[in-house]
């Protein structure tokens, strides 16, 4: 599994609110893509960074989505292009169904 950890800075003026609104504007499109299993968003109003984590299946499945579209689509949306760092994800403990998951790669 890879975990894409993505940040952006956002325009002054956007607080916890408003952030939420972008954020629920833009959740449905990710709903059942090909790869990804969960995405959190990020906000920090303190340093105006917003932003996702998320837990893909490959990085393959991952980079076919960070496209330059999608980095235009980022940057027209929330007024500056992403940065996206990639990890490898072996074990993911997850408390709210009691399982670890490990991956076999």
């Amino acid at each position: 599994m890879i975990t894409a950890i993505v940040n952006f800075t956002l325009p002054a003026g956007i607080d916890a609110r408003k952030a939420a609104e972008l954020f629920k504007g833009s959740a449905p499109k990710y709903r059942g893509m090909k790869g990804l299993v969960r995405k959190y968003y990020l906000f920090d109003e303190q340093s105006r960074i917003g932003g996702g984590v998320y837990l893909w299946k490959s990085r393959a499945e991952a980079e076919a989505v960070y496209t330059a579209q999608w980095k235009a689509y980022i940057a027209e949306r929330y007024g500056a292009p992403p940065e996206v760092r990639y990890f490898e994800t072996a074990v993911v403990v997850d408390n709210e169904s009691d399982t670890i998951l490990a991956d076999a790669a």
